[in-house]
Parts: structure tokens; C-alpha cells; sequence
């Protein structure tokens, strides 16, 4: 791609929707104010339909960092997963760790000669008690430098710093401005855990959007719209360091999430859905490219694309042939002509598991403007929808369109074929006449809503 390895910066955001930044949230009448993300998303190109590849954190980040489908690397749900009792299906024995063997973007850029650091976030490892070269911890992928950070106590101090916004930032700042003795390259991971819940913010930052005309208490929440904006300053205050060093006109800056905004509401604005269920507000994700000169500012994109598509687009961008057995796409064609070919003729998605916010296990296909959801169960139950006329997902049009609904049921069912997708099976114990009860793993409760 480029005739310089550029340096590389991946930022992810935790729990992010598509509509959280101010230049995409229509339906929060500017209600979330993100004037660092918004310059930086003018200052290259922007996805307007990019999808995670799972709902929820550890088998999004996994496709992140592989360029692989959740499906096909087995690693499912987030690790450990939610407890259930009394299921109708019994979950698959899935992945939980990215197998070591897995190649990463960290393993691959620094083959490539790449200084490389993971600071925020891993969730990648069986448990989440990290220890310094533990195996599926990041030093088995191929990170160097490492800092690794959890979400804080919901009795976290919210006037200090309990998400490590400025923190993790600015371990960044130091590692990406340094100064080394070759013209080596770096990588640079900063996945943060903001906004991921507790949601906790200054209380004088969130009573700026308490008397918001459009806050509310399930989407345009005023302490997560606090959140949002440190999120958004640490952002400006990592890109001026950039500025300052010299860095930015041969870094690659890349901004994302691992899956959509938290909320149970069926009422999202502009989306149906949330975290951990397959309707477009769980699943609808930022993705933000900048890099002075190679790309051309002021860019929307609308093609298709998904978390994976970034393994072979940055290291395309190193220089490097990515492998051809990926599930990820290389974006730079559609990057550089508008009118390229679409990366991606289907998305899917395979969600073999019951989370404790009350979403059933699922799979989802879409193709064009048309999406299919199966919930799996005893009697598989089916919503189709056109996204085009019905972006919000409201209209249900499965028994309408019985060959359309048809066809993508099939498609998405050789789709799980080909990447050996791990199939529910029913539980010979399940007792239709029990409830069944879900909760979270140790120390994960939501206050209020969990048992």
C-alpha cells in the first residue's frame, strides 16, 4: 500500500454505538458532543455501516485483532460468559481465550519489524486475572509493551480517573511520541474501557446534559454522555501529541468499537437493539480512518464493512500480502474510489449463547438492504427486515416475504457450513413448565436488574 511503513494507531472504544458521536446522532438531536472525533473524522474517511462481528466484547476484539470470524475461531461469547439455568439449548463447549496460534495484527506487524504495545482492555485470555506472559494473555500475541486495565467498581471515585481514560492515554502519548534510535515503526493498541458501564462521570460534566431537552434515562443518558466527552477529549489531546512530535502525517490513525452502546430499550434512537443482541443498534459500530496524504479528507463511505475487514487493511498498509483464508476484506480499494466494488456481498453474524440482559442466542445475515435474524429454540422463530425503508427495524416482514426470508435462511445456513459454526443442541433436561434464568459471572451484576 504504501512505499513507507506507516505507523499504526488502533483505538477502541468499549461499548460504543454508531450514533454515540455528534456528527452521526440524529436521533439524540446533537445530544452527545464529540468535537475531537467529529475534526477527526472530517480529516479522513468515515464508514457509515460498519458492523462489529458479534455483539458482545471478547469475540468482536478477537475478529479485530485475526481478521477472522467469530464463528470460525469458535470464540463466541464474551469470556467466561453468562450462567443460565434451565435452558431449552445447551451451548456449544466454545473457545474461551484466543488460541495462541491465532496470528494477530500483533504478531504480524511486528514480524514486520513493528515496535508494538497493547495498553487498555484485553479480554482475550480465559480469565481476567492477567499476568505478564501468561499464554492468550498479549504478550502471547505478539505486544511488546503491554498495560493492561479492567472497568472500575460501580463505587469507583467518579471525579478521579475510574475508566483510566487519561491514564491509558497517556501511556499512548509517551509510547507513540518516543523517541527511537531507528526509523522503526510502531503499533499501537489503545482499547479503552470507557463507556463500558459502571457509568461514572464528574458530576458537574454530567449535569451539563442533565437539562438537555433530549436526555432520557435508556439512550441519551446524561452520565454516559459525560463519559462519551472524556473519551472525546483524551482523543483530541492524543491526536495534538501526534501533531506536535511530527507523527501524524505518517501515522495511520484508526478509530472503532467492539460492538454497539449498552441499553436493554427497544426504543433506541435511531436503532433498535443494544449490546449483546443482533438488531443494528447492537451490532453498528464507528469506524474512522485518517492518514494525512494517503487518504483524502472529508470522505463517507456506505459499503458494508466489518470489524475483521481492519486485520488485512492495516497490513496492507505495513506493506504486507495479507493471508487469503481471512473472513476481513481489505478496504483500501473502496478507500481510495467510491465507486469500487462492494468489499462484502453478505455479513453474518452466530451468537450460540444466553446473556444475562435477557437476549436469546441467535444468527443473522444481511444481505443488500435486507436482513434475516433466526433466534435459535426448540421452534426457531424468524424477523426480516428491510433496512432501507426500515432502518429502525420496527416492521417484520418474514411472513410477508416468505421466498426472500427463504433464501436468506439458506444462505445463512451454508454460510455456517463453510466456517464451522457451532450448533446449539436441545437440552434433554429442559423443563418447559421452568423458568429459565439467566445472570452474569461473578462480580458482573448490574445493580438494580441482575440477581
Amino acid at each position: 500500500m504504501a512505499s513507507a511503513a506507516p505507523n499504526i494507531l488502533l483505538v477502541i472504544a468499549d461499548d460504543f454505538g454508531a450514533y454515540q458521536l455528534g456528527c452521526t446522532s440524529p436521533g439524540g438531536a446533537g445530544f452527545f458532543r464529540t468535537p475531537c472525533l467529529d475534526r477527526f473524522a472530517a480529516e479522513g474517511v468515515r464508514f457509515a455501516r460498519a458492523y462489529a462481528t458479534a455483539p458482545v466484547c471478547s469475540p468482536a476484539r478477537a475478529s479485530l485483532y485475526t481478521g477472522l470470524h467469530p464463528a470460525r475461531l469458535h470464540l463466541t461469547d464474551f469470556i467466561p460468559g453468562s450462567g443460565v439455568t434451565n435452558p431449552a439449548l445447551l451451548t456449544p463447549p466454545w473457545q474461551c481465550g484466543l488460541p495462541v496460534a491465532a496470528v494477530t495484527l500483533g504478531d504480524a506487524l511486528k514480524a514486520l519489524g513493528y515496535a508494538t504495545a497493547h495498553f487498555g482492555k484485553w479480554h482475550l485470555a480465559p480469565d481476567y486475572h492477567y499476568t505478564p506472559g501468561r499464554p492468550m494473555d498479549p504478550e502471547s500475541q505478539g505486544f511488546d509493551e503491554v498495560f493492561v486495565t479492567r472497568k472500575p467498581s460501580a463505587d469507583a471515585d467518579p471525579e478521579g480517573d475510574p475508566h483510566h481514560i487519561d491514564r491509558l492515554t497517556d501511556r499512548t502519548i509517551e509510547f507513540c511520541t518516543r523517541a527511537r534510535p531507528t526509523a522503526q515503526p510502531f503499533f499501537c493498541v489503545l482499547a479503552h474501557n470507557a463507556v463500558h458501564r459502571p457509568e461514572l462521570a464528574p458530576a458537574a460534566l454530567a449535569a451539563k446534559y442533565a437539562t438537555h431537552p433530549a436526555a432520557d434515562p435508556e439512550v441519551n443518558r446524561p452520565v454516559f454522555a459525560a463519559m462519551v466527552e472524556l473519551l472525546d477529549a483524551a482523543m483530541g489531546r492524543l491526536l495534538d501529541a501526534l501533531h506536535r512530535a511530527g507523527r501524524d502525517r505518517d501515522t495511520l490513525v484508526v478509530f472503532t468499537a467492539d460492538h454497539g452502546a449498552m441499553g436493554a430499550s427497544e426504543r433506541r434512537k435511531p436503532l433498535r437493539g443494544a449490546k449483546a443482541d443482533l438488531y443494528e443498534g447492537g451490532l453498528r459500530v464507528p469506524l474512522l480512518l485518517r492518514w494525512p496524504g494517503r487518504i483524502a479528507p472529508g470522505q463517507v463511505r456506505d459499503a458494508l464493512v466489518s470489524g475483521a475487514d481492519l486485520f488485512p487493511t492495516l497490513l496492507t498498509a505495513a506493506g504486507a500480502t495479507p493471508a487469503t483464508a481471512l473472513d476481513g476484506v481489505n478496504l483500501w480499494p473502496v478507500i481510495g474510489d467510491v465507486s469500487a466494488p462492494a468489499p462484502h456481498d453478505a455479513l453474518h453474524w452466530h451468537y450460540p449463547h444466553y446473556h444475562h440482559l435477557g437476549v436469546g442466542p441467535s444468527g443473522s445475515i444481511r444481505v443488500g438492504e435486507h436482513k434475516l435474524i433466526e433466534w435459535f429454540g426448540p421452534t426457531p422463530r424468524l424477523e426480516l427486515f428491510d433496512l432501507g425503508a426500515d432502518p429502525g427495524e420496527a416492521r417484520n416482514l418474514a411472513a410477508i416475504e416468505p421466498g426472500r426470508r427463504d433464501a436468506l435462511r439458506r444462505r445463512l445456513h451454508a454460510w455456517q457450513v463453510e466456517v464451522g459454526a457451532q450448533a446449539m443442541t436441545p437440552n434433554p433436561g429442559y423443563d418447559s413448565a421452568a423458568p429459565t434464568r439467566l445472570h452474569p459471572p461473578a462480580g458482573d451484576a448490574i445493580p438494580g436488574k441482575d440477581s
